[in-house]
């Protein structure tokens, strides 16, 4: 079946009620990263709930150590992260790059909140409830400062003209990493609870591909639309009977974690109806050093969101975003980060990678969708006991999908690569080494990382630290400092044809192709005030 794209109203074959479940689907996908967030942040920054439960938990990804936990606390910054996606996915969505991307928490910054959380400042306050606000209000800080780095690189065009040196050859391997790059969000957490991950996981891969064909109702193909709603429903009801069988009371606390739909008691602490508003943790604090660490995750969050955008028109079958556009969108997102900062999200935002691999997977790439996709957001963030029901699917049923959406995105980034001459050893070398070493070094850093001892790095300023580490711990920044660095010195002028520029760079300026304007003009004929260059 052809892919059904529609970017100011659903497709036309598509119903109203079709187009509301596929921005539900939407919704449930992105809440894997908005609740593992939190669940790996808060504990850290040592809140304390109202009655002064203590709970412990053991952290299977970043390896915090145990500390008190608030779920109360949790919660709440749970439905603010959800609110201020869906403010951040609306305004990408209309004023950005406009493309049918959800924007949402991104575990970038984990570094820099983790370099913050151990400030030797904000570990003697010996209050936890106090900690956790004061650690709050000092990364809402450093968010709003280092939101100015990409407001300024997207208004100024800074990054634009910077992307004049992308190719299809350099941005094959960028793609590529902004998915393969997150694999240890995938088979290793679903390994977590194998028997509901990985029935999940086959689950997705026969619904979306065996599936895909059969049409139970002949106007809606529901398994090649619907993969995820079907099968996190399956597999969440599953799991929900081996929790009420008994079948985790006697298996380790990391076990039970992972598998329990109980766990976290996220339903009992989440309020019925709370609006999140600015500055809601108290006034922001500044810190030099806090505002410098975590610029590096603007910075990283900058190249992989560029990366998801380039995946993201590709699976909408729009053209690549010129410069302009990618400028813009980089810009409203420098927005986004201001906003978590104002409202404290805890972390700061960047394009959702598995809502990406989701537009290729159901076939579908709506802009209304995804607006729809923003309202479900903002809807169950404030009627929180309602999102909290969805919010406790155990997290390897979404890793399970993981695996199979990054590795969407990852190839979608490889299919760059037929605009290149692969028969040329330049380019294979190129494209050979920026893979290899944007997974290598990554993997490098992240084995001398932790929280205490703050990684390879360690010198005397933690800023520095947390800055270098936050770096080249991310795949796709890697990636994208050796391919654009190679691609751009090594026999320039005669590889332009091998490289794909002739494809290429009439997708630079606004005007290069006509396709352009109905992809990303501004709505209510605000190109009349910013024209596009």
């Amino acid at each position: 079946m052809p892919l059904c794209v529609s970017y100011s109203n659903p497709c036309q074959d598509m119903m109203f009620f079709e187009t509301t479940l596929l921005a539900f689907q939407n919704y449930i996908l992105m809440l894997g990263t908005s609740v593992m967030i939190p669940s790996l942040l808060v504990p850290a920054m040592g809140g304390s709930d109202d009655n002064g439960t203590m709970l412990v938990t053991l952290n299977q990804v970043y390896q915090f150590p145990s500390s008190i936990i608030s779920e109360r606390d949790k919660a709440l910054v749970i439905q603010t992260l959800l609110f201020v996606a869906a403010i951040n996915t609306l305004l990408q969505a209309l004023f950005g790059t406009r493309l049918p991307a959800i924007v949402g928490g991104s575990y970038t910054y984990v570094i820099p909140i983790a370099y913050i959380i151990n400030d030797s400042s904000l570990q003697r306050i010996t209050n936890q409830h106090e900690r956790f606000i004061q650690t709050m209000r000092a990364t809402q800080g450093a968010l709003i400062v280092a939101s100015s780095i990409q407001i300024i690189l997207g208004y100024s065009q800074v990054w634009g003209l910077f992307s004049r040196f992308f190719s299809p050859l350099g941005m094959a391997p960028v793609v590529a990493l902004v998915g393969l790059g997150l694999f240890q969000r995938g088979f290793p957490l679903l390994g977590n609870c194998v028997e509901i991950g990985l029935p999940m996981l086959l689950l997705v891969i026969g619904v979306s591909q065996y599936l895909k064909h059969v049409r139970p109702l002949r106007e809606i193909p529901i398994f090649e639309r619907f993969p995820v709603l079907i099968c996190v429903a399956i597999v969440w009801i599953y799991s929900i009977i081996l929790t009420a069988s008994g079948a985790y009371h006697d298996k380790p606390i990391a076990t039970q974690l992972s598998c329990r739909t109980d766990r976290a008691n996220l339903i009992s602490t989440a309020p019925w109806f709370k609006f999140p508003y600015p500055l809601q943790w108290g006034p922001p604090t500044f810190s030099a050093g806090h505002s410098f660490a975590m610029m590096s995750a603007v910075l990283v969050s900058m190249v992989e969101s560029t990366g998801a955008y380039k995946a993201a028109s590709r699976l909408a079958i729009a053209t690549p975003p010129p410069a302009y556009v990618l400028s813009r969108g980089i810009g409203w997102q420098g927005i986004g980060i201001m906003l978590d900062g104002l409202f404290g999200t805890v972390t700061g935002s960047t394009v959702s990678v598995e809502n990406v691999g989701l537009l290729g997977l159901s076939r579908v790439g709506s802009r209304r969708v995804v607006q729809i996709s923003a309202a479900f957001m903002m809807f169950f963030s404030i009627l929180g006991k309602f999102g909290a029901v969805f919010a406790s699917i155990p997290f390897p049923i979404f890793a399970a999908l993981y695996c199979v959406l990054f590795g969407l995105v990852g190839s979608v980034g490889l299919s760059f690569l037929q605009f290149t001459n692969m028969n040329c050893m330049r380019n294979l070398i190129i494209t050979g080494l920026s893979l290899f070493l944007g997974i290598s070094i990554p993997q490098f850093f992240n084995e001398y990382w932790n929280p205490s001892h703050q990684g390879l790095v360690h010198t005397n300023a933690g800023w520095f630290n947390a800055f270098m580490n936050t770096v080249f711990l991310s795949p796709a920044t890697v990636g994208l400092m050796v391919a654009v660095f190679l691609d751009n010195t090594i026999e320039v002028e005669k590889s332009k044809k091998d490289r794909g520029m002739a494809w290429w760079v009439k997708f630079r300026t606004f005007r290069g192709d006509n396709r352009n304007e109905e992809f990303y003009t501004l709505p209510f004929n605000l190109n009349r005030f910013f024209p596009p260059t």
